[in-house]
C-alpha cells in the first residue's frame, strides 16, 4: 500500500476529528527569562475547548528560527502538562528543555494535552470513555491537536517552516513519532523512552503499563508500530530507549529497529535513522540528552 493511502487508513482508525481551520492565537503575556522569552498563549483550535500553550524563543533578534514541537510526558502527573517544558521533570535531565533548546538557537512550542495542566479536571478515563461513546478516539484527538499546533507554528513569521522537529519523552515520545508519521511537515523526529510495540504488549501481558489514552480501536488488526514509523521514512528519526524500561519491552523495540533499519539502509540513508539503547530504565540519561541534541544539531 502506498504511504499516502496507509496514512489515510491510519487516520480513519483515529475516530472523528473536527475540520481543520486557521488556528487563532491569543497572547496572554510575554515574560523575559534569563536567556529566553516565554509567550503564554491560548490557541483556538477546534471550537470545543481552547488549548493553553507556551512558545519560547531565544532573546536575540534573529528573524526566523528552526522550531521544536515539544510534546509533554504523562508520568501520572496531570498538573504540569506544558509546564514540563519550562521546569523539567524528575525523570528528565537538567536544564529544562526550554533552556536547552533556546540555547541551541531553536524556538519551542508546547501545548497542554486534554486532561493535563490547565485542561485538567476530568480524568483520563472519563475523557477516553466519553470520546469512545461519541465517535472520537482520545489518541486521535491528541494527534489532531498536535497537527493543529503545527498549523499554528507555520503561520508564525519567526519560524523556518522547513525546519520543524517533534520531540518528547514517554507519552510525548509516542506523540512525536505518531505526529511525524501522520504529518510530513515534520522534518525531524526525536523520541525518548517511547518505542512501544503494541503487539508485544499483547503477547507479554503488558497492556496495563500504558494509560487509556494510547489505545486505538482495531489498530492491531491493521498496523504494527513499525508500519506506522515507516511513514516517517526517509526523514531523520532518532529513538532513545532504556534497555531496562518495562514500558518498552525489548522484543518490541527489536522488531521496530529491524524494520526501520532495513528501510533506511535499503535507501542508503542509514545515517538518518538511529535507535540507541542505553542501560537505563524509564528516564532520560545524560547520554540520551547528548545524543538528542547532537542529532538535532545535525538534522534540524
Amino acid at each position: 500500500m502506498e504511504k499516502e493511502s496507509k496514512r489515510e487508513q491510519l487516520l480513519s482508525l483515529l475516530g472523528e476529528m473536527p475540520e481543520r481551520h486557521r488556528v487563532e492565537a491569543y497572547t496572554l503575556k510575554i515574560e523575559e527569562r534569563e536567556s529566553y522569552l516565554v509567550e503564554t498563549l491560548i490557541l483556538s483550535i477546534h471550537g470545543v475547548e481552547e488549548v493553553p500553550a507556551y512558545f519560547v524563543k531565544p532573546k536575540d533578534t534573529v528573524k526566523k528560527r528552526p522550531v521544536v514541537l515539544f510534546q509533554h510526558s504523562h508520568g501520572g502527573n496531570y498538573v504540569d502538562g506544558k509546564e514540563e517544558l519550562l521546569k523539567g521533570a524528575h525523570y528528565l535531565q537538567a536544564p529544562s528543555y526550554a533552556k536547552e533548546f533556546t540555547s541551541k538557537g531553536y524556538s519551542v512550542l508546547a501545548i497542554d494535552h486534554a486532561g493535563f495542566g490547565e485542561r485538567r479536571g476530568r480524568t483520563e478515563s472519563e475523557i477516553f470513555k466519553e470520546m469512545l461513546l461519541t465517535g472520537k478516539v482520545m489518541w486521535g484527538m491528541m494527534l489532531y491537536e498536535s497537527m493543529c499546533a503545527i498549523d499554528y507554528l507555520l503561520s508564525r513569521s519567526d519560524v523556518l517552516p522547513e525546519r520543524l522537529a517533534v520531540f518528547g519523552m514517554s507519552m510525548g515520545g509516542l506523540l512525536s513519532w505518531w505526529t511525524a508519521a501522520l504529518d510530513e511537515r515534520v522534518s525531524v523526529c526525536v523520541d525518548l523512552c517511547a518505542q512501544v510495540d503494541h503487539h508485544t504488549l499483547i503477547e507479554t501481558n503488558h497492556l496495563d503499563r500504558h494509560g487509556f489514552y494510547y489505545y486505538v480501536p482495531s489498530l492491531a488488526k491493521h498496523f504494527t508500530a513499525a508500519d506506522i514509523q515507516e511513514m516517517i521514512f526517509p526523514r531523520p528519526h532518532l529513538s532513545l530507549v532504556g534497555k531496562h524500561d518495562q514500558l518498552t519491552p525489548a522484543e518490541g523495540v527489536g522488531r521496530i529497529q529491524q524494520t526501520l533499519s532495513q528501510a533506511y539502509q535499503a535507501a542508503s540513508l542509514k545515517e538518518r535513522y538511529q535507535l540507541i539503547g542505553l542501560h537505563a530504565g524509564h528516564f532520560e540519561t545524560a547520554a540520551m540528552r547528548h545524543e538528542a541534541t547532537r542529532f538535532l544539531k545535525k538534522w534540524l
